[in-house]
């Protein structure tokens, strides 16, 4: 497991087990004051022996590779801003069906609808979901019923009463 840090940080944290291990501290007095395994100290002093300082450099943190490089993420936004109708939808909703559509439509790169989530958050869009209100609703008839004919119809605590603390036992109040 990647231990917590930047890269930097963690080359500071090799560079001075080295320093370390040079005074004469054993592979396991600096795993203890370092907060590391002995094992680790040890690669790192290998690594140092095998490639000289430059072992001690951060490692590029493996991984895929993105499938959108920026130029295009930076595209994908301003397709998105465009708006779902421009871009042939009946509606101006975006799903992440639709803008995986898109992205294969417009850059021929396949993504999981379900992944389209964490790309739009990582753009700095988030999830909304659209008012679903009808054309015809009338806001004052709505607000009038409620003032008239909800404070009638909503339930009310009747009878209510303080219960006992014990659930067992009626004559503990």
């Amino acid at each position: 497991m990647r231990p917590f840090g930047s890269p930097q940080q963690l080359e500071r944290r090799r560079r001075k087990a080295m320093r370390l291990l040079d005074s004469g501290r054993s592979l396991n007095q600096v795993g203890r004051e370092l907060g590391c395994s002995p094992s680790s100290v040890m690669r790192w002093r290998d690594a140092r022996e095998a490639e000289g300082e430059d072992g001690l450099r951060p490692k590029p943190v493996p991984g895929r590779p993105p499938k959108l490089t920026d130029r295009q993420k930076k595209r994908l936004v301003s397709l998105l801003l465009k708006g779902a109708i421009a871009n042939g939808y009946r509606t101006e909703l975006w799903t992440t069906a639709r803008i995986a559509e898109l992205i294969a439509r417009h850059f021929g790169v396949t993504y999981h609808r379900d992944h389209i989530g964490r790309l739009m958050k990582s753009l700095g869009w988030s999830c909304q979901q659209p008012a679903r209100r009808a054309l015809e609703r009338d806001e004052e008839a709505v607000a009038r019923w409620k003032r008239r004919h909800w404070p009638r119809i909503k339930k009310t605590l009747r009878g209510w009463v303080p219960t006992s603390p014990s659930s067992t036992s009626r004559d503990s109040c």
